[in-house]
């Protein structure tokens, strides 16, 4: 996630807590995700989709952090 911007990213994980608290609840449904999909982790379609969207809005959200749109 945002390859391209990896110093940007250090920098807000030690300097802002939104972003630190956001990052680590997109890793987490990033697993989520994953594990999911693998059939580690049995989840229905709905909950699934529910997942995704919310890593999706995530991943989102740190986009704007890192581009000064808080």
């Amino acid at each position: 996630m945002f390859n391209n911007r990896q110093e940007e990213v250090k920098k807000m994980l030690q300097d802002n807590i939104e972003f630190q608290r956001i990052y680590s609840k997109h890793q987490q449904l990033d697993q989520q995700v994953n594990d999911a999909e693998e059939g580690a982790l049995p989840v229905d379609e709905i909950t699934l989709t529910q997942w995704k969207k919310k890593k999706l809005m995530a991943k989102d959200r740190l986009a704007d952090l890192l581009d000064g749109q808080v």
